[in-house]
């Protein structure tokens, strides 16, 4: 049976078949568990908590897919995907999804407008997340 990460696998699509690499996907692992701890910092600017989060969140979500043997063309496939990564539904997914639309408002625009709730619920996918991978936080 085909599945969903081969059926976006290839020249000119979302993904890209490549063996896992087990350093790289350890790495993005610490990387996210690192960050998220200094996220989680209330001393930090709102807007600082929620860079790391983002990014915790997307390393993780990234080391998901590596595990899967993809690497993706687009940086927010990786939360779309998580259905077939890690088995996660649209409570998660789409928390991350709108948190990536924040970061690129910011990245591009100049303008991160971040809540304290969207931090909150980053932070909570980022640990279903982290369940789903088996990690310790």
């Amino acid at each position: 049976m085909i599945s969903a990460l081969h059926n976006l696998a290839g020249p000119g699509k979302s993904l890209s078949a490549e063996p896992p690499d087990r350093r790289e996907i350890e790495g993005l692992q610490r990387s996210g568990l690192a960050r998220l701890h200094d996220a989680r910092n209330a001393s930090l600017s709102l807007e600082s908590r929620f860079d790391l989060a983002y990014n915790a969140a997307h390393a993780l979500c990234l080391s998901a897919l590596r595990q899967h043997g993809f690497r993706p063309a687009q940086r927010y496939i990786v939360f779309q995907l998580l259905p077939h990564t890690l088995a996660l539904g649209p409570e998660v997914w789409r928390v991350l999804d709108k948190c990536h639309q924040q970061r690129n408002i910011a990245e591009y625009e100049g303008e991160l407008d971040v809540s304290e709730r969207l931090v909150l619920d980053l932070i909570i996918a980022w640990d279903q997340v982290r369940l789903a991978l088996g990690l310790d936080g």
